[in-house]
């Protein structure tokens, strides 16, 4: 149980509040089958590696977000000698995964629970319209006071930059106030790092930390959530 009372919770979208895994998966088979082409377990692996790489590297700064959006695909067709356009291909995706809302076992529940007792924001790096969508599909965006998508900010978790606009537009905060909940060690971790925030790293498939980022706090499913918390489970 943390010691801390905080006034506000920032959460991350996918793989923490929006099962990302799930939605990668349907949209993936349906662009695939839409534009007649075979989603084999070789170009499936190659895909989730190579696209994992790119966001890591947009979260660095070493790339643009168009870069990852724009390439992923085109990549992939060139590795395995498919002829099909990476771009159009690119767009038919992002409809079908704007379609994928499915939600992280507990997260509802969490959300209407905790709403009443502190601010919830979103903060994600995901893109703007397909996040705004799947939030909104999915009920969650009415229990959040904010959504903030680096998209729309202009710079990316885990910059400080990205973290001083959210505390701009919420000005009663400030750092010690926030707890950031989310699953990636190099975007929601390191960034609350930066921006001073206590960080709490959800580690569903309990991975190693090899890295720098130091989480404050450490669960494997969102109900371990309300211990920290010091709320008892509805």
């Amino acid at each position: 149980m943390s010691q801390k009372t905080y006034k506000a919770l920032f959460f991350d979208a996918d793989k923490t509040l929006l099962d990302f895994v799930a939605a990668e998966k349907k949209g993936l088979e349906r662009v695939f089958e839409k534009n007649g082409i075979a989603l084999t377990d070789e170009i499936r692996s190659y895909y989730l590696e190579m696209n994992g790489q790119l966001w890591e590297s947009y979260e660095r700064g070493e790339i643009s977000r168009d870069t990852v959006l724009y390439t992923r695909f085109g990549r992939v067709f060139e590795h395995f000698g498919i002829d099909a356009d990476g771009i159009a291909f690119e767009h038919d995706y992002r409809k079908e995964l704007d379609e994928g809302h499915d939600l992280m076992e507990g997260a509802m529940e969490l959300v209407q629970t905790l709403a009443p007792l502190y601010e919830l924001y979103i903060v994600t790096n995901g893109t703007t319209e397909t996040q705004y969508k799947r939030l909104g599909d999915s009920g969650l965006s009415p229990y959040f006071k904010d959504i903030f998508i680096s998209g729309e900010i202009g710079s990316r978790k885990p910059m400080k930059a990205f973290f001083d606009h959210c505390f701009e537009k919420a000005p009663h905060l400030s750092p010690e106030d926030v707890l950031i909940i989310g699953d990636s060690l190099s975007s929601d971790i390191l960034g609350g790092n930066n921006a001073g925030i206590d960080a709490c790293w959800m580690n569903a498939e309990n991975k190693i930390n090899d890295t720098a980022a130091v989480p404050t706090y450490e669960i494997r499913k969102l109900a371990e959530l309300y211990d920290i918390l010091g709320i008892p489970k509805k």
